[in-house]
């Protein structure tokens, strides 16, 4: 199914069960895809599960504008509309955690009663004066360059292993997990898969953690490769007012395998609750 935003892109969404709405917003360079095993779950818990290919990722149209967080939020605001949905969970995984918390904040006062964030960019990922611990500017120019020069390589080895841990010594490797990790991201367009790179890096989201008014499970592994845990979730439970901290030992940023059923049965004690 698609709606359509107020600049006219078409964006696409998966629209599963029925009852409370949890709506999940997935990570760069994915889509709605990455969700499956966890809308499944909650359908069939009972609850109605919707999902959304970001624009320029998936099936959404691969706009050149726009692909930045706040009309990313802006996005997740006009489906939400668009669907007619209240008293809404809204859970996102990496840049996905930061669209849910930006959305939250700016747009869903009155409709959103819970938020969760997993692996999550929040509050912000790059090195600056404000920030001396974060990621130097130079790792993101070097994944812009190697979304440019070979995406299609970059996705299916250099960034696809350690998403998931399997670059770490014993770990076992799933080919069928690094291959469908490509498919999605060869799903989405070259203009927003770059562009992505700053929204999710330099998008500071500090003053929306702390105007946050909901509870907000903060879920993270503490191997994971891509947004390291003492960057984002340790920092962002300290802004939150009702956060509650859930560390996954030795998970990586991918959700997968025991980390992905452990964290199945933390969302839907959550959402529950």
């Amino acid at each position: 199914m698609h709606y359509e935003q107020t600049d006219g892109a078409k964006l696409y969404y998966k629209d599963w069960g029925s009852g409370r709405p949890i709506v999940f917003s997935h990570g760069w360079p994915l889509s709605s895809d990455a969700w499956d095993v966890e809308m499944k779950l909650l359908a069939d818990n009972g609850f109605r599960a919707i999902a959304h290919d970001r624009r320029g990722h998936g099936r959404s149209e691969h706009t050149w504008t726009g692909n930045d967080m706040d009309t990313y939020a802006a996005d997740l605001a006009a489906l939400v509309d668009s669907v007619g949905l209240s008293d809404v969970v809204v859970v996102g995984h990496s840049t996905g955690g930061g669209e849910v918390v930006r959305y939250a904040v700016r747009h869903g006062a009155g409709r959103v009663r819970k938020v969760v964030t997993v692996g999550a960019v929040p509050p912000v990922m790059v090195q600056s004066e404000a920030n001396p611990q974060g990621t130097p500017l130079s790792a993101f120019d070097e994944i812009r360059a190697r979304v440019l020069s070979d995406r299609s390589q970059y996705w299916k080895r250099e960034l696809a292993l350690p998403f998931y841990g399997f670059n770490r010594e014993g770990a076992a490797l799933s080919q069928g997990l690094v291959d469908h990790f490509w498919l999605q991201g060869m799903r989405t367009g070259l203009a927003s898969a770059y562009d992505c790179v700053r929204a999710f890096s330099e998008t500071d989201f500090t003053e929306d953690l702390k105007a946050l008014d909901v509870p907000i499970l903060i879920a993270h592994g503490d191997h994971d490769q891509i947004v390291p845990i003492h960057d984002a979730a340790s920092r962002a439970i300290e802004l939150v007012r009702y956060g509650t901290l859930r560390v996954y030992p030795e998970a990586p940023h991918g959700i997968h395998g025991d980390y992905q059923q452990q964290l199945g049965r933390d969302l839907l004690q959550f959402v529950q609750g």
